[in-house]
């Protein structure tokens, strides 16, 4: 047996709780999960600078300045080397220091929008494949060669098992095999496992096996009916993937598992963000363009009972919220905009959107013909006119740019773009006819209330948009953690909501 490996697990068979360094953290999605189960942070690896002060804010906030500061600095894994970082942490032992790994590569390159975004880029039909963060699974790799951690996770897209017709999963398991990991993946959504928010992921398990466990991918607490458009996308990604029998090489791919029949529903909407106060200050004007900081603080609604999932948003444990929220910002928008919302239904994409500005705009141009002015196309008038009525994309190619919510189903996937462009999540409250604040979005992700985000707005969306969900890694680290033999810590449960103590109010 390696001797790390086996210090490391000696070290687990006393009780010690297992230590987790965290790979293109983020903010630091996985990390919270992860640490709910019962682990601690060693640290996390981040290149953006506003979501490496944030995991070094949320998970290191008692240390000494020096230290703090060394892990808030962006990191570039393709040049910090594994030792050099642990050190830079103050660890003297850097090998023995990791038992967990986890992470998940930047996935640009491997996403199907994201492609089409490089050849456009590029000018070149497959730029995807010379993206250099096609290829940051390497560093990762090489981190798992250094450290020897007893177990790992990584997460990515559900297309890197399509990765230019190639299933890129099968070469990372390879490679992980000849470390000595045995090694399982498949493909999971945050919604089965109580995440307000139908978000489809790829994740892959490694246990060395000198540990002698194997890993079992948490089935659904959930019964999620979701739209085609997720079963087709699951089907192109799954393409290459190869089942073994006798004519084929065996596969590492664990089918989807699926939910029971009568399962419980899924977290809406509505159940998280409900208790959060409105916001009409678009509404009257005052709301101006420019960066949102994070400065004035709104409290809960008094008006409304807190469903249980927006309970543990605000008592999640080391993470409890005291009430006052600072983060519940949105961005400024046009008084085209706020129409359209308001006259949305449910569910509306941007081609129901677009039609409907047109409809809005003829009803507009009939009334000024009856107050006497006649607007002709191709004039001044009527094209100003126009642009305040109908937005300005093609809707044959952007489908999905646009979408109101449904307030009693799971949110689609939220994007990093969130900041730049956040119609794609326009709030179910036609009163409020908006887009979602950050800490709408950050509860949309599983981020408890009390989780603070480094940055101003644009970048506070972004780095959630680009996270794991937390209870989703809470959920996949429960059966890691007892496939490891490691004892259950209180907070653990089986269920997708973790206990915790909250009063009758919240």
């Amino acid at each position: 047996m390696h001797r790390t490996i086996e210090y490391k697990l000696n070290r687990l068979a006393r009780g010690e709780r297992p230590r987790l360094l965290d790979l293109f953290s983020g903010c630091g999605g996985l990390t919270l999960g992860f640490q709910l189960a019962g682990c601690d942070i060693v640290g996390g690896v981040e290149f953006d600078e506003h979501a490496s002060r944030s995991h070094a804010l949320n998970f290191h906030p008692h240390l000494s300045p020096e230290l703090l500061e060394a892990h808030a600095r962006p990191k570039d894994i393709t040049v910090t080397k594994s030792h050099e970082l642990l050190a830079s942490f103050g660890i003297k032992k850097p090998v023995d220091a990791v038992d967990l790994l986890v992470g998940g590569p930047p996935c640009p390159a491997f996403t199907r929008v994201g492609r089409a975004k490089l050849r456009e880029v590029h000018e070149h039909p497959e730029a995807f494949r010379h993206d250099p963060r096609a290829k940051l699974y390497l560093p990762y790799l090489e981190y798992v060669k250094e450290l020897m951690p007893v177990a790992l996770l990584m997460e990515n897209v559900p297309d890197i098992l399509n990765f230019g017709g190639h299933n890129l999963a099968e070469e990372v398991c390879e490679i992980l095999e000849g470390l000595g990991y045995r090694c399982r993946y498949t493909l999971v959504n945050a919604a089965n496992h109580g995440v307000p928010q139908m978000r489809e992921r790829f994740i892959l398990v490694g246990i060395h096996e000198a540990a002698g466990a194997y890993y079992s991918f948490p089935a659904p607490t959930r019964k999620v009916v979701f739209p085609s458009g997720y079963q087709g996308s699951r089907d192109v990604a799954l393409k290459h993937v190869v089942l073994g029998d006798l004519f084929a090489p065996k596969t590492r791919y664990v089918p989807v598992l699926e939910s029971k029949r009568k399962g419980r529903p899924p977290v809406s909407v509505q159940e998280a963000i409900e208790d959060l106060p409105p916001i009409t200050s678009h509404l009257d004007g005052t709301l101006r363009r420019g960066a949102r900081r994070f400065n004035e603080a709104v409290t809960y609604r008094t008006d409304v009972s807190p469903s249980a999932y927006a309970r543990l948003m605000r008592s999640w444990p080391g993470f409890e919220g005291d009430g006052q929220l600072w983060d519940h910002v949105i961005r400024s928008l046009s008084d085209r905009d706020y129409r359209l919302f308001r006259a949305m239904k449910w569910g509306d994409d941007y081609p129901k959107a677009y039609a409907l500005a047109e409809r809005l705009f003829a009803q507009r141009l009939a009334s000024e013909k009856r107050a006497g002015r006649r607007l002709l196309p191709g004039t001044p008038d009527y094209d100003e006119l126009r642009s305040d009525y109908v937005p300005p994309y093609d809707p044959g190619k952007f489908p999905n740019k646009w979408r109101k919510m449904a307030p009693d189903e799971p949110a689609r996937t939220l994007m990093a773009h969130l900041g730049k462009d956040s119609y794609s999540h326009i709030h179910y409250d036609d009163e409020q006819a908006r887009v979602l604040s950050v800490r709408e979005a950050a509860r949309l992700q599983s981020f408890p209330d009390g989780f603070k985000f480094s940055g101003t707005m644009n970048p506070a969306f972004r780095q959630i948009g680009n996270a794991v969900p937390p209870l989703l890694a809470h959920a996949l680290a429960e059966p890691l953690l007892t496939a490891l033999g490691i004892g259950a810590n209180e907070s653990r449960r089986t269920q997708d909501v973790p206990k915790v103590q909250v009063s009758a109010a919240g």
